[in-house]
């Protein structure tokens, strides 16, 4: 059999790679026959400078950014020609805080204005921006201002980092530096920036934000839109979709002249996966939590679709999962293990997940390899 093993990373636990050679190493010792096929994926967050750098080789320029609280981190801009590949969560990632740290009343994404910098630096024409993952929701006024065009008060001081003080942005003070390059939003998620389905009301809480600070930060990203509009000539960006992507930062994206794109769709074109599955006899993908936002164009539902598409299984490997028989049915999942039941334990599954996968995957070969 030939097995396409595609998964997204198990965030706080293991890389895409990670899970996808633990699968093949549980496959292979139960199977040793078969050929597995290891194709790691990213749909625009955690892991898409890792996923995208070994697929396309190119330049991986290392760059000293900053975290969402101002705090010295290494990252990546990936150069191919003359595209680079930013991945906005090396500078503005959930993962770079700890819990305490939580807050997306001061975060900033800053940092990502400086990968952005460093993009142009290095010659691009076009800049591809991973988002997902982040711990921001400033509404990308913090990359703004690190690419010389922050928000000012009425009285033209620049504003502290954070979302909650975009209440008070009168303007944008300066142009931003980008030397005209072209730049794409790659991101599965299709939300607004405001209202119910907006960034904060949406993605607020898990960044740490009271449901006092979801009303404050939508208030504020409603008046900060409007000076992005007024300074940039677009209307409607509010309700464009993909401008609630990681915080807002789709917004000032798409404000700044970018194009929002499918990240799964990107990443499985750029590492040719089309033709992996044409040739594959059962697909297994997976991700840390499969529930009902996975079935919203996540990695697991695209990759679920497309076999679905060409009559091929597809197995889902999740740490938990959370959606029922139907529901992953109609998406085209044929079968879903989770490292929670095969444990029967939460603390077992995050503490092992390398060893779950390869019991799992092992279990797997037992059934279908023939």
């Amino acid at each position: 059999m030939r097995i396409l093993i595609c998964p997204d990373k198990f965030a706080g636990t293991l890389s895409a790679a990670e899970v996808a050679a633990a699968v093949t190493e549980g496959w292979l010792g139960t199977a040793p026959a078969d050929e597995c096929v290891q194709r790691p994926l990213s749909d625009g967050g955690p892991g898409f400078i890792e996923v995208l750098g070994t697929a396309l080789g190119g330049q991986r320029i290392p760059v000293t950014t900053v975290d969402p609280l101002g705090r010295p981190v290494p990252a990546e801009v990936l150069l191919v020609g003359t595209t680079a590949y930013v991945e906005s969560a090396q500078a503005c990632g959930l993962h770079l805080l700890g819990e305490a740290e939580r807050d997306p009343k001061a975060a900033t994404s800053y940092g990502l204005g400086l990968l952005l910098a460093a993009a142009v630096e290095a010659g691009a024409t076009e800049v591809v921006v991973g988002l997902g993952g982040s711990a921001v929701n400033d509404a990308g006024a913090g990359m703004l201002a690190a690419l010389g065009a922050g928000p000012v008060d009425v009285g033209g001081y620049a504003l502290p980092y954070g979302g909650v003080v975009l209440g008070t942005a009168e303007r944008l003070e300066g142009k931003p530096r980008l030397r005209q390059v072209s730049i794409v939003a790659a991101t599965d998620v299709d939300n607004p920036l405001l209202g119910l389905h907006g960034a904060s009301n949406v993605f607020g809480p898990q960044k740490g934000a009271s449901r006092d600070d979801v009303m404050r930060l939508d208030a504020a990203l409603e008046h900060f839109s409007g000076v992005l509009e007024k300074e940039f000539g677009v209307e409607g960006l509010a309700l464009m979709p993909g401008a609630g992507a990681a915080g807002g930062i789709g917004a000032a994206l798409l404000a700044l002249g970018g194009r929002v794109v499918s990240g799964i769709g990107l990443v499985t074109r750029l590492i040719g996966l089309d033709a992996e599955l044409d040739r594959a006899d059962l697909v297994i993908t997976g991700e840390g939590s499969f529930d009902h936002q996975s079935l919203r164009g996540k990695v697991t539902a695209g990759i679920a679709n497309s076999a679905r598409d060409r009559g091929l299984p597809c197995v889902v490997v999740a740490g938990r999962n959370e959606t029922g028989h139907r529901e992953a049915a109609s998406a085209g999942v044929t079968e879903t293990y989770a490292l929670v039941e095969h444990f029967g334990s939460s603390d077992l599954a995050f503490a092992e997940p390398a060893r779950g996968l390869r019991e799992i995957a092992a279990r797997l070969a037992t059934q279908w390899s023939r």
